[in-house]
């Protein structure tokens, strides 16, 4: 089976642990097994190093135009969000991408870059608890499912802010890999999971 490409966008004041949260759980996953199930590179605009929040300094692996398609795509949130909502070359990029990736994923106020690109009408979604009324007003036809650390649409996965990115990557090494894939990667993090009962009480896959 081929490895998953798996694309981070990444961009300057991007939330730290909305991106580096879901690369270590799928570079970890894909350590553990041997290499064999993710291929994991960031992206942003135009290859630029990127300052993110509180300047950690980070040097991304492409380019936007230089990457055509994905397995999975993550778009975290962070401030930096707000330089891009109206960057046609960026939300366009998303939307692209969207048509043939088999997940997209965002992590806070990523989901209004989500929005922005017309995958959230008709869904349920989720964002940081602090611009819920924020997304609403941005995203009127979309859900809001407010208190959930991530909503599961079946292509479209959405997670609340920065640690719940952890929770929703987890999960969906669970949902590609199964449950045991999950629990050797939380485990070796020395993270803790919530059980699936209670996950899948939160989500629902159509």
């Amino acid at each position: 089976m081929p490895k998953k490409g798996v694309f981070i966008l990444i961009f300057d004041d991007v939330e730290v642990l909305d991106f580096a949260g879901p690369f270590e759980v799928f570079s970890v996953t894909d350590e553990l097994n041997s290499h064999a199930l993710f291929d994991i590179k960031t992206v942003s605009p135009m290859g630029e190093t990127i300052t993110a929040k509180n300047g950690l300094s980070v040097n991304p692996d492409r380019t936007i135009p230089e990457v055509k398609s994905a397995d999975i795509l993550i778009v975290p949130g962070g401030w930096g969000v707000r330089a891009l909502l109206n960057q046609d070359d960026v939300t366009g990029w998303i939307g692209s991408m969207a048509k043939t990736a088999e997940l997209v994923l965002s992590v806070c106020t990523g989901s209004m870059l989500l929005a922005r690109a017309g995958l959230l009408k008709g869904l349920r979604a989720t964002t940081h608890h602090s611009v819920m009324d924020e997304f609403a007003a941005m995203s009127p036809e979309t859900e809001i499912e407010r208190g959930e650390r991530f909503v599961d649409n079946g292509k479209v996965i959405t997670a609340a802010g920065i640690s719940a990115a952890m929770d929703m990557s987890l999960y969906v090494v669970e949902r590609l890999f199964g449950r045991e894939t999950a629990d050797r990667t939380a485990a070796y993090m020395e993270y803790r999971i919530e059980s699936t009962t209670t996950r899948t009480s939160l989500v629902a896959c159509d």
